[in-house]
């Protein structure tokens, strides 16, 4: 029988977020998953090598304890985070930034192309947005069309509606900005230029019960759950559950 983890907060109070963050760090299957994707934002936040590494949307996450250099940010004021703001608007000057860091927050941010002008202002040359976000593969749009709490309409609008930075959301987003509406991107953000958008992940986050359930794996098996994802890597494209884009200022 599989724990259910329940949290008694609104999903935009401060609290929850606070309690998700404990359920993270108390599941070690869930918590190694973690360190994995904080992995490719270090690797590529340090292959920058200039300007202020920041995180946005940092929540419930611990990627301060696994990269002390990062800054830290969110739009909820909570004591784990450094500094608190909206990624619409960024208190930040002109090429300043080396990377922003963001882990499933793109497709929280009700006007993204408000994000992306800010990216654009306050990045450096040849810094970098690092997203890992849900994935418009066939196994994705079935998991989070009919799974999921939050929406998947990858023929929706390019903004989802304010005032609710957790429970609004369209998970497709990514999908819409970065894939579906490319020529629209290059119009609209010529300084940024998509560099990769990698599929991955295709078990591991279900296997791990997420901030909802308990792992259905033990922890030791976590390393050969890794591994059957490594020998699914040519399906990815089909069966990626999370994507990494990057996107670098030019």
């Amino acid at each position: 029988m599989f724990k259910k983890y329940t949290i008694s907060f609104d999903l935009d109070d401060p609290r929850a977020t606070l309690a998700h963050r404990d359920i993270i760090l108390q599941k070690p299957f869930l918590k190694r998953l973690y360190q994995d994707w904080y992995r490719i934002f270090i690797k590529k936040s340090k292959a920058v090598g200039k300007g202020i590494y920041l995180e946005i949307g940092s929540g419930g996450g611990f990627l301060k304890d696994e990269f002390p250099e990062v800054v830290t940010s969110d739009i909820l004021q909570l004591p784990v985070v450094d500094k608190v703001f909206s990624a619409e608007e960024m208190p930040y000057k002109e090429n300043e930034l080396g990377c922003i860091m963001m882990l499933n927050v793109f497709h929280h941010i009700p006007r993204p192309y408000l994000f992306l002008k800010e990216a654009e202002r306050t990045l450096v040359k040849g810094g970098k947005i690092i997203m890992i976000e849900p994935a418009n593969s066939a196994l994705g749009r079935f998991i989070y069309k009919r799974f999921h709490h939050e929406p998947f309409e990858e023929k929706g609008p390019r903004e989802i509606k304010p005032g609710n930075p957790l429970s609004n959301s369209n998970q497709a987003l990514p999908h819409i900005y970065f894939e579906r509406d490319l020529e629209q991107f290059a119009k609209e953000f010529p300084s940024l230029k998509i560099k990769s958008i990698t599929y991955h992940t295709p078990f591991m986050y279900v296997l791990s019960g997420g901030v909802s359930r308990s792992a259905m794996l033990p922890d030791f098996m976590y390393n050969i759950a890794k591994t059957i994802e490594w020998i699914c890597k040519p399906f990815s494209k089909q069966l990626g559950l999370f994507c990494t884009v990057e996107v670098e200022k030019i």
